[in-house]
């Protein structure tokens, strides 16, 4: 009988697919993580982990399975929190969710699952895996889930074909609603618990009360950038041929200084907003709500313009560093000189956009067929053929 090694988190997800391995037939333990000890800038309301740690043993109680704990919390801390720390430090805003993917629960957690004999480890991902056979070699396809609202494939988009290898997703193919009428058929303690929300494994925060542990808060100016200031970009046209200047061109942040907008308040430090936040500013007396187009950590200067539509927040590209490309499916890899068509998203939730990509020796250039609103540096930018994910990349 194989052994699977499952990530019980205390939620509906992960307590259906630990039933349904077992109802497979699978010789089933449930594990749970526990990586964060500190409460500072967490909302209160948010269930901390020993909540989490209490639900997940009544569901392997339940199930009559193996129930074991392990504590990740140092270098959750190194490898997660820190990364957070120092990109918002440089005026970048990253995804813990899918760092936390690559470094916890699918590297730190598989080395712990083979230290209780596991031949595979299995998470309550709404994603589906694939294996097929090119020439001599098995690949690992990584599907998008078959519940549309609910497709958790965007935050897995790190993963590489070892780590991949080794996981079950059991649900995978199922709707959020089965799910829960699965929970509540077998008696499951988590089957009216709501689905987390917030920093994985830290819940909702108080962004800039949480990074005022590291990061001082800091009085500077907000710069409103009009509609008139700006020059708008041209349209790129289908199927024509783009010299790496002109792709620059396209996937480049705007040119934003202090002399092409007006003073219209103070923030209390840069590194706390994000490209396209609105709320927080606390600015009035506009005719349309006030949106970050940028920030300047440096400087500690914070752009904004009216209105969802602002030239500057919308734009047609971006841009990848070679150092920061990652492909699930290497065998598709592009190599400078090449384009391909994928459908790309730049953040969780957001339906699939066509887009080119054209891979140079800087990187991989991604240019739109519709301009994109709020791309964010730090953020990853995530590239699928149909349903499959085929790779990602840190967008600069």
């Amino acid at each position: 009988m194989q052994r699977v090694v499952i990530g019980l988190s205390g939620g509906v997800d992960s307590s259906v697919a630990a039933y349904l391995l077992k109802e497979q037939g699978y010789d089933v333990t449930g594990l749970f993580m526990i990586n964060w000890h500190d409460t500072e800038g967490t909302l209160s309301g948010d269930c901390p982990w020993n909540d989490d740690l209490i639900f997940a043993e009544l569901v392997a109680r339940k199930l009559d399975i193996p129930f074991r704990t392990v504590d990740f919390s140092e270098e959750y801390r190194k490898r997660v929190v820190e990364y957070m720390f120092t990109e918002y430090q440089n005026g970048r805003t990253p995804n813990p969710d899918v760092l936390c993917n690559r470094e916890i629960k699918f590297d730190l957690f598989i080395k712990a699952a083979d230290d209780l004999g596991a031949d595979f480890i299995a998470t309550g991902h709404y994603c589906r895996k694939e294996t097929i056979r090119v020439g001599s070699r098995k690949i690992n396809r990584l599907l998008a889930g078959a519940d549309k609202g609910k497709d958790q494939s965007y935050f897995l988009c790190q993963l590489n074909q070892s780590q991949l290898s080794r996981v079950i997703f059991p649900i995978g193919t199922m709707q959020k609603a089965d799910v829960r009428r699965i929970a509540r058929e077998q008696n499951l303690a988590t089957a009216e618990r709501k689905d987390s929300q917030g920093i994985c494994f830290v819940g909702k925060v108080d962004l800039p009360r949480f990074l005022q542990q590291k990061i001082k808060a800091r009085k500077g100016d907000i710069i409103e950038i009009g509609k008139d200031y700006f020059t708008g970009r041209n349209i790129p046209m289908a199927g024509k041929s783009y010299t790496v200047t002109e792709l620059e061109d396209y996937c480049a942040p705007y040119d934003l200084s202090p002399d092409k907008g007006n003073f219209v308040g103070e923030h209390k430090g840069a590194h706390f907003y994000t490209v396209g936040q609105r709320k927080g500013l606390n600015v009035g007396g506009k005719s349309e709500p006030l949106f970050v187009l940028a920030t300047d950590t440096l400087k500690n200067l914070l752009y904004v313009g009216q209105g969802h539509n602002h030239p500057a927040l919308n734009r047609y590209g971006l841009f990848i560093r070679s150092k920061d490309i990652h492909w699930i499916r290497d065998d598709k890899k592009l190599f400078p000189g090449n384009k391909a068509n994928f459908e790309v998203r730049i953040r969780y939730r957001q339906p699939l956009q066509k887009a080119v990509l054209y891979a140079a020796d800087e990187g991989i250039f991604v240019l739109f067929k519709e301009a994109q609103r709020g791309i964010t540096p730090g953020q990853f930018a995530a590239w699928y053929d149909q349903d499959e994910l085929m790779g990602s990349g840190v967008i600069d």
